[in-house]
């Protein structure tokens, strides 16, 4: 039998690969270091989870909600827009909640993709970005991750070469993977671009609020004109430490937003009501448990990078996001990012995330996520010192890796 016509426009999902030797490593019952899925293991605050108990017990909130949330979470989000970034958003006609942000890009995709549409998207990238538009019939051209004058000039040389023209432009700072963080001279050169090839951009700003060296990272929509072809994906999830909560918001250009929540009305009615109450709370709250939450990654982050770079394994300091990307040791290098990957669950107990599973262009690196604690930390790193120590030895076999020395 054939592949359904939208599974074969996939590849293999890498991830998956490492998952199954992470499964059958905890099976034979290594204790594994799991630093792999950016799945954030701080507690939800207690103020948002008492709104959540207290709704729950409310009459009619176990009946349907609304796709684009209710107009209390809606006038919450711009209300943190507001005091964050200076932006000013109307709740009725340029907020939708979402399931997520990555819901959020996917039914985006669906509500403006054309088949055959070009979307030029980053490489290395969060998959929903390239994978959203290719599920929708669109076709993606990579640019680099990286702000900059080589961003451009790949823009530029994606708008000459594509037929059809390109119709969106994304953009994810702080990036997941690469951790890289663009400031507003960067996107007010986007939005150009953007208005003289008229095409949108699509903004994934879910790690705001996680950063740690330089100044707070920027809304793409605290630029001059950006609302005539900008919109902006947010997250709870690493904020607030909600990621189960599955809330989100798509804000911005009013044409957009409204094609958004045409497609979700077809789709979901929404999250559930409690749920949207309390993330109405965690938004309408004291920010005090998100710079708790941001020490807490900084302190991870810093003990990273000292003992995986004593260990033998240096790894850049990220300014932001709960990530740090990683060049795979030069040794390793020519076994690929999924299969360093598995040598790392199997010899040293610690799970990372393969590079090519954010792009072919990421196979040099694996993603770290700040999702354990500080001496889970140290003790993969001493792991992975004594996997990197031994491995000329314990890995002559490996055919690949001798002809690297």
């Amino acid at each position: 039998m054939t592949e359904f016509h939208s599974v074969r426009r996939l590849p293999p999902y890498v991830f998956e690969q490492v998952n199954r030797v992470k499964a059958a490593a905890r099976k034979a019952g290594a204790d594994i270091i799991d630093l792999g899925m950016g799945n954030p293991d701080l507690p939800t605050p207690e103020h948002i989870n008492a709104k959540l108990v207290e709704a729950v017990t409310k009459p009619r909130t176990n009946r349907y909600s609304t796709s684009k949330g209710i107009p209390g979470l809606r006038r919450a989000q711009a209300a943190y827009y507001a005091r964050r970034f200076g932006v000013k958003l109307d709740p009725d006609t340029q907020i939708v909640a979402t399931l997520g942000s990555k819901e959020g890009f996917a039914n985006m995709a669906q509500a403006i993709t054309a088949p055959g549409d070009v979307v030029l998207a980053p490489n290395p990238s969060y998959p929903i970005h390239a994978f959203g538009f290719l599920m929708a019939g669109g076709v993606i051209r990579n640019v680099p991750a990286t702000p900059g004058p080589d961003y451009f000039r790949a823009l530029e040389r994606a708008v000459i070469h594509s037929i059809p023209k390109p119709i969106a432009i994304i953009t994810c700072y702080p990036s997941n993977p690469t951790a890289e963080v663009a400031d507003l001279d960067f996107y007010k050169d986007v939005i150009r671009f953007a208005k003289q090839h008229d095409l949108f951009v699509l903004s994934d700003l879910a790690y705001s609020e996680i950063y740690f060296d330089g100044p707070p990272p920027p809304s793409i929509l605290q630029v001059p004109g950006a609302f005539d072809v900008a919109v902006e994906f947010t997250s709870l999830s690493k904020t607030y430490s909600m990621p189960g909560w599955r809330v989100g918001f798509a804000v911005g250009n009013e044409r957009l937003i409204a094609a958004l929540a045409r497609v979700k009305s077809y789709l979901d009615y929404g999250a559930y009501t409690p749920i949207q109450v309390a993330a109405s709370a965690a938004l309408n709250g004291p920010d005090d448990c998100i710079v708790e939450a941001r020490e807490i990654y900084r302190k991870r982050r810093d003990t990273l990078v000292e003992s995986f770079g004593r260990a033998g394994f240096p790894v850049p300091s990220p300014r932001a996001s709960m990530f740090a990307w990683a060049p795979i040791p030069e040794k390793f290098r020519p076994l690929g990012s999924v299969e360093f990957s598995k040598l790392l669950v199997e010899k040293a107990s610690v799970a990372v995330a393969p590079g090519i599973g954010f792009g072919e262009h990421g196979d040099d690196f694996v993603r770290i996520a700040l999702v354990e604690n500080e001496h889970r930390i140290r003790q993969a790193a001493r792991s992975i010192r004594r996997f990197l120590e031994t491995a000329d030895d314990t890995l002559h076999n490996v055919v690949p890796l001798a002809a690297a020395r």
